[in-house]
């Protein structure tokens, strides 16, 4: 009698944390789909498989936005309006959705067809490679170029002086980065998979170097601002709500 009572008590008592299992257990469920591939994941993808570009687009354009919003968050660059929200929102979802996808999709597209069915190892560093020389280079000076013109560029001149000072640093960031992703992409991930992960890899970057660039300009601003109060030339201290 006494084993049997010890026997059901251990039935029926509680997992510690169980409900929080089941609750990871089910967003889980949801993001993926389990094994009935009915989640957002395999819903995702099934329109990449049939609608590639505007799947492409609206991807990019959303995580564009989200990206300069939650930069300027942790920057803690508010508008002249005095939030977060500035008139370089929009223009970052246009860049994302009409420059960044299109292009992506196209150099994405070519480097896949390019190494189709290649598994091999020189295969493989060959396809980093090309990644790194020639697909890397292409987008971050197109990305540059946008950055320049949506921050107020209008000539040549000013664009091609951004886009200088800026190509080397983020060269060296994709050089440390997109060797590991891709590696990690050709090993774990099957390619259908790859635009979801690399726009993961860029969105978190990518609000890196915003926000870096963002704290960097505002540090800026207040020396200046500084320097104007201790000279008696104290002007208008304002943030451009570009």
């Amino acid at each position: 009698m006494s084993v049997k009572f010890e026997k059901e008590t251990i039935r029926e008592a509680p997992i510690p944390g169980g409900r929080r299992t089941d609750i990871v257990h089910e967003v889980g469920e949801r993001l993926t789909g389990g094994k009935g591939q009915t989640g957002y994941l395999a819903a995702y993808l099934h329109q990449l498989q049939s609608n590639p570009l505007r799947t492409k687009m609206l991807t990019s354009g959303s995580l564009a936005a989200l990206q300069e919003v939650l930069a300027s968050w942790i920057a803690k660059d508010k508008s002249k309006h005095g939030h977060y929200f500035s008139t370089r929102v929009p223009k970052m979802a246009a860049y994302g959705a009409f420059i960044s996808a299109p292009l992506g999709h196209l150099l994405i597209s070519i480097l896949q067809r390019m190494f189709s069915g290649r598994t091999s190892l020189k295969a493989k560093i060959l396809q980093i490679l090309v990644s790194n020389l020639i697909v890397s280079p292409i987008q971050n000076t197109v990305y540059l170029a946008s950055m320049a013109l949506i921050a107020g560029a209008r000539t040549y001149h000013q664009i091609s002086a951004t886009v200088r000072a800026g190509f080397l640093p983020v060269m060296k960031i994709s050089w440390v980065t997109s060797p590991l992703a891709l590696a990690f992409a050709q090993k774990f991930l099957p390619e259908q998979t790859w635009v979801p992960f690399f726009n993961i890899i860029s969105f978190i970057i990518g609000t890196y170097i915003n926000a870096h660039t963002k704290k960097k300009r505002l540090a800026a601003l207040r020396k200046k601002y500084n320097d104007d109060r201790a000279s008696g030339r104290a002007g208008d201290y304002s943030r451009p709500d570009y």
